[in-house]
């Protein structure tokens, strides 16, 4: 699947504080250089991030929340394949199991690092459901809130094992 619209390269002026750099590439076959930090932005209480996309992942809805936590603005989003959030220390794995869970018709949770525009980054509890609309697929919605400390600890080593092993 070709990526409609790829995305430009991190730059260090864009980023607070000291990074890492590393090249991510995603299921497409897309690549760009990420610049990212230790720095977390901690979830906002009684705050829900919704995003929708088209069936390929392009954002076609994000709500203050999102803009907000992510770091871009609405209109750097809309457009923009969903795994422009994807941080890399998310395991490949992890989103396997989301698209298989997706395309057996289920509802799929579980806890994302997400990447900030800064490079900075936040940790989230999604639920990611089909959008269907008269039998057919016409993309999907994502709803994240607040992850617990205690989760987020123990997914962050089970995904520092599992990137280890890729």
């Amino acid at each position: 699947m070709a990526n409609k619209c790829p995305l430009d390269d991190m730059h260090p002026s864009e980023v607070e504080g000291e990074y890492r750099e590393c090249i991510q590439t995603y299921y497409d076959g897309t690549s760009r250089k990420i610049l990212y930090t230790e720095i977390e932005t901690p979830f906002p209480e009684g705050k829900l991030i919704v995003s929708r996309t088209d069936p390929e992942g392009i954002i076609t809805h994000a709500n203050q929340s999102f803009v907000y936590m992510s770091g871009f603005t609405e209109e750097e989003l809309i457009g923009k394949p969903h795994y422009i959030l994807r941080h890399p220390d998310m395991p490949i794995l992890g989103f396997k199991g989301l698209w298989d869970t997706l395309a057996e018709g289920k509802k799929w949770h579980g806890y994302v690092k997400n990447l900030r525009k800064n490079g900075g980054y936040y940790w989230v509890y999604a639920t990611v459901v089909a959008n269907i609309r008269d039998g057919k697929l016409v993309g999907y919605t994502s709803v994240r809130r607040k992850p617990s400390r205690k989760q987020v600890l123990a997914h962050a080593d089970v995904y520092a094992k599992l990137r280890a092993e890729e």
